[in-house]
C-alpha cells in the first residue's frame, strides 16, 4: 500500500532528458493521456515508460484488471472520470465478505495519484486506498463498462463533489441543459478515442440505446442508468448542433456538425428519422485532419501494388475500386492520387463528402440541394483542363456516361461503385444503359475490397487448426485445399488491455483486382454475365477476395473467421 505522491514531479529517470516545455505538455495533458505524452516525448514504448513511473512512486502496474463490484457505489460517477480511476479487485479478497472500515480499496490509475485526489476519494470511503497504476486505455474502458459513457456528466447522484473545471467557471451554475451539452460531447469524444466512424442515437421502449461503428463491426455504448430522462434534451441538442428544425419530428432532416475536440476536427454528417418512440439520429464522423493512407497502409502486397501502379501512369481509362458502404473505397482511392500527385497533373476530385484533404489537388463537394450532382459538376470539370478526375461514385447513368467519355477523350478517372466482387463492376455499368462496346474500351481496372479486423500484435498467439478444418475453410475461401499443407504463421485472437479485450486493433484490406485482356473484351461486348467474366479472369490469374483473404491469414494479420465474415461467398 502507497501514499499518492506529486505528480508534478516527474520520476529523474524519465524527467532528466525533457525539456521545460515538453515537461509542461506531459502535465498540461489530460490524465488519460499523459503516458501517451510522455512516451511520445521519450521516444520510448508506454509499456517501459508505465513500468519507470511505477517504480518512482512505489506502486505495482496492475494487469488483467476487473472492477470491484463491492466498491462500485462507494465513488460518483464525475469523480471517478474526472480522475480516470477505478476500483480493482486485488488477490483473493473478493469473495471474503463483506468489506470492512480497515479492508483496503485497491484502485487502478491512469497516472500518478496525488493527495487532492486521495482527500476527494477519503470523503466518500475511510477505507485505506492502495494505489496501482494500469493502462490508461484499459481503466478508461472499465470506467465506461461500469459507470457509461458520460456519466460523470449526468451524474446527479451526489452534489458534494464539484470537478476542478466547474469550480473555475466563477460559480456558473451548472443545470440540466449544460450537463445535457456536456453528454453529448462526451459521446462523440469518446467516439473519436475509440476511432468509431459512425455514432447511432436510437430510441427504444423504455431506453435510449447508443451505439458505435468500431472496425466496421456495431458496439453498444454503456450508458448512464438515468439517460432516458434526458432522451429528448439530447435529441434537441443534436439537432440544434446540426442546424436542424427542432420543432419539426415527422420528415426526416439532414444537416451537419463542425465538430473541435483538442486538436481534432470534425465533419459529422448527421441524419434523422422518425420511428415510433422518438427521432433516431445517425452521425457519421469525417475526420477533416486524418493521416492519409498509403498503399502499403492499405495492407496491398508488393504484387497487388505492383498491378496497380502500372495503370495509374496510363494518360486515360477508368479505374474502378467497388466494394460496400464502409470497406474502404475512398481510402483507396486517395492513396491513388497522393501515389501520382505532382506538380506537372491537374487533379480534380468531385466528392460526397470531402474525407481526405490531399496536397495540391482541387477538390469539390457536390451539393444535391442546389442541383451540384456528380453528374453536373463532372461536366463543369471537363471544361477545367484536368489530367486526372476522382468521381467520388457512379450512382446513375449521366454519372457513368460522362465519366466514360471523359477517360476516352484523353482522362485518367477514378470512381467507385456499389459491387460485390470486381467483373460485377462491368455487368453493372452495362445494366446502367451504357453500352458494352463503350465499357471495354474505358475500363482499365477493376478493384474490389473489404476490410477485416487485424489482429492486435500484443496478444495473438499461434495456433494449430487441424488439417481438415484448414482445407474446408480454403474451399469456402476458393483457395486450392493442397494450400493447407504450406508454410503458415496462423494466430488466433486472445484479448488484452491493449486491444480492450477485443483481441483485434484496427483493420486491414484485402483485394481483387480485375483487368480485362482481349478474351474478356469479347465476353463484354455479347453481355456476358458476371459469372462468365469472373471465371474467365480467375483461369487468366485474377487473385479473388478470398485468395487475398487466406494470404493475409497465412501472414499471421488476421483470422479465417474475420474473412468469412466479410466475404459475400457466391457459388462457384
Amino acid at each position: 500500500m502507497s501514499a499518492a505522491v506529486d505528480p508534478e514531479v516527474l520520476p529523474p529517470a524519465l524527467a532528466g532528458t525533457l525539456s521545460e516545455e515538453q515537461r509542461q505538455k506531459v502535465l498540461e495533458s489530460p490524465r488519460e493521456k499523459r503516458l501517451e505524452a510522455l512516451a511520445a516525448c521519450l521516444s520510448r514504448p508506454e509499456p517501459e515508460v508505465l513500468a519507470h513511473l511505477a517504480q518512482a512512486a512505489g506502486l505495482d502496474v496492475a494487469s488483467n484488471l476487473e472492477t470491484d463490484p463491492g466498491a462500485r457505489g462507494l465513488l460518483p460517477p464525475r469523480l471517478v472520470h474526472e480522475y480516470q480511476i477505478i476500483p480493482i479487485r486485488h488477490g483473493e479478497s473478493p469473495e471474503q465478505g463483506e468489506p470492512t472500515p480497515s479492508t483496503p480499496l485497491h484502485i487502478a490509475t491512469a497516472w500518478l495519484p496525488d493527495a487532492l485526489m486521495a482527500d476527494w476519494i477519503r470523503t466518500f470511503t475511510a477505507r485505506p486506498l492502495a494505489w496501482h497504476l494500469a493502462v490508461p486505455e484499459r481503466v478508461h474502458q472499465l470506467i465506461i463498462e461500469n459507470f457509461g459513457v458520460g456519466s460523470g456528466s449526468l451524474d446527479d447522484s451526489d452534489e458534494s463533489y464539484v470537478a476542478p473545471e466547474a469550480q473555475k467557471e466563477s460559480e456558473e451554475v451548472v443545470d440540466e441543459d449544460a450537463a445535457v451539452v456536456r453528454f453529448v460531447t462526451d459521446v462523440i469524444s469518446q467516439a473519436i478515442n475509440d476511432q468509431a466512424t459512425d455514432i447511432h442515437f436510437e430510441p427504444q421502449e423504455g431506453q435510449l440505446r447508443i451505439r458505435y461503428r468500431v472496425d466496421g463491426l456495431l458496439v453498444p455504448v454503456p450508458v448512464p442508468e438515468n439517460l432516458l430522462r434526458f432522451q429528448d434534451a439530447i435529441i434537441s441538442r443534436l439537432k440544434i448542433m446540426a442546424r436542424m428544425n427542432i420543432s419539426e419530428k415527422r420528415l426526416p432532416q439532414d444537416g451537419r456538425i463542425n465538430f473541435r475536440a483538442g486538436g481534432v476536427v470534425l465533419d459529422i454528417r448527421v441524419s434523422t428519422v422518425p420511428t415510433i418512440y422518438a427521432e433516431s439520429i445517425s452521425l457519421r464522423l469525417l475526420n477533416q485532419k486524418k493521416e492519409a493512407y498509403t498503399m502499403d497502409r492499405l495492407g496491398m502486397s508488393a504484387e497487388e501494388q505492383g498491378q496497380i501502379t502500372g495503370i495509374l501512369d496510363y494518360p486515360h481509362g477508368i479505374i474502378l475500386v467497388t466494394g460496400p458502404t464502409g470497406s474502404g473505397k475512398s481510402t483507396s482511392l486517395n492513396a491513388f492520387l497522393r501515389k501520382i500527385n505532382s506538380t506537372d497533373l491537374r487533379i480534380i476530385t468531385i466528392e460526397d463528402p470531402i474525407e481526405y484533404e490531399v496536397p495540391g489537388v482541387n477538390q469539390m463537394q457536390v451539393r444535391p440541394e442546389i442541383g451540384l450532382t456528380f453528374a453536373d459538376a463532372l461536366r463543369h470539370v471537363l471544361r477545367q483542363d484536368p489530367d486526372v478526375i476522382m468521381v467520388g461514385e457512379i450512382r446513375d447513368k449521366d454519372t457513368a456516361e460522362i465519366a466514360i467519355r471523359a477517360s476516352l477523350t484523353g482522362h485518367l478517372v477514378f470512381s467507385t461503385l456499389h459491387t460485390n466482387d470486381a467483373p460485377g463492376a462491368i455487368t453493372r455499368l452495362v445494366d446502367m444503359g451504357i453500352e458494352p462496346f463503350l465499357v471495354a474500351s474505358a475500363i482499365e481496372l477493376v478493384i474490389a475490397q473489404r476490410l477485416v479486423r487485424r489482429l492486435c500484435t500484443d496478444c495473438s498467439r499461434p495456433v494449430s487448426i487441424p488439417r481438415v478444418k484448414l482445407q474446408e475453410n480454403l474451399a469456402i475461401l476458393g483457395c486450392d485445399p493442397a494450400e493447407a499443407g504450406a508454410s503458415a504463421n496462423l494466430r488466433e485472437p486472445v484479448g488484452c488491455d491493449r486491444c480492450r479485450g477485443t483481441g483485434y486493433r484496427g483493420r486491414i484490406g484485402i483485394f481483387e483486382i480485375f483487368r480485362l485482356n482481349e478474351e474478356m473484351h469479347q465476353l463484354v461486348l455479347k453481355r456476358e454475365s458476371t459469372r462468365t467474366l469472373a471465371d474467365c479472369a480467375r483461369r487468366n490469374g485474377m487473385r479473388t477476395l478470398g485468395q487475398s483473404g487466406w494470404e493475409k491469414v497465412r501472414a499471421g494479420f488476421t483470422t479465417f473467421d474475420e474473412v468469412l465474415r466479410v466475404i459475400t461467398i457466391t457459388e462457384k
